[in-house]
């Protein structure tokens, strides 16, 4: 298996992160809870602010960015101890080169050095494949939201999942 190289993406690759997310909902919109006509409005200078703000990595191969994740840790004194990894998507010609597995690795890390106790995530219930990369990666199904996600032809499930670091 061969291992793409990961790094920490920042405000100068706001265009391709903004590109890659918008592909990513595009193409698999019953995996994401987020829709296309929510993100394509938006600047790349708001796309760059969040990429200053908010630790996501992304994965490259030849052709660029190949798989992304955020992680973002909840405000308030009450709520400190918690982070949301989201925006998970790795692009087809990439999987199975463990480079998911490894995004989803360094963005615990980067939890845990902000001394982060425990990490959130929610997926489509139905996504069998990203379930079952979580799990290896210490993840546990804590509850399962009914009729989270509204679209045009239905609703879906989300699951949720966490991942305690201490």
């Amino acid at each position: 298996m061969r291992r793409l190289p990961l790094r920490r993406l920042g405000p100068a690759d706001a265009a391709a992160f903004h590109a890659f997310r918008l592909e990513g909902f595009a193409r698999h919109p019953r995996q994401f809870r987020v829709a296309v006509e929510d993100e394509s409005g938006l600047t790349l200078d708001a796309v760059a602010a969040r990429l200053a703000s908010e630790h996501v990595v992304g994965g490259f191969d030849g052709d660029g960015l190949a798989g992304i994740g955020g992680l973002s840790r909840y405000p308030g004194a009450k709520l400190r101890h918690k982070a949301l990894l989201w925006g998970m998507y790795v692009r087809e010609s990439a999987r199975g080169t463990g480079l998911a597995g490894a995004i989803v690795e360094a963005l615990l890390a980067a939890a845990r050095e902000q001394r982060v106790e425990q990490v959130l995530l929610t997926l489509a219930a139905d996504n069998l494949p990203a379930r079952r990369l979580y799990e290896r990666c210490g993840f546990e199904r804590y509850a399962i939201e009914p009729r989270a996600v509204k679209m045009l032809d239905g609703y879906f499930d989300e699951l949720l999942m966490i991942r305690r670091l201490t």
